[in-house]
């Protein structure tokens, strides 16, 4: 399972151990995944996501699920999230 946030993109990165004497060691900062479950108002369903925390308190923000999808780049987001996306964009238009 990788370590990238479904809806950010947020992943992985380097930098350095620094020691007192100043000696670098090349590690790694990985985000903080959580495994949640987030329901859609539009349509009336649950979906499970591996978000980051930061990306929970922006989907808290923006009103749920919903408002997240719809201010979201589509860049950013994985293939079960932009599906996700698209089926609220055409549950709202028929609406």
């Amino acid at each position: 399972m990788s370590r990238v946030c479904e809806l950010t993109g947020k992943g992985p990165m380097v930098g350095n151990n620094v020691s007192h004497a100043k000696n670098r060691t090349r590690r790694r900062f990985l985000p903080n995944l959580n495994d949640v479950t987030l329901t859609s108002d539009t349509l009336g369903q649950s979906f499970k996501f591996r978000i980051s925390a930061a990306a929970l308190r922006t989907v808290d923000h923006r009103g749920g699920l919903d408002g997240f999808m719809a201010k979201a780049k589509e860049t950013e987001l994985s293939t079960k999230a932009l599906k996700v996306k698209k089926d609220i964009a055409k549950a709202q238009a028929t609406a």
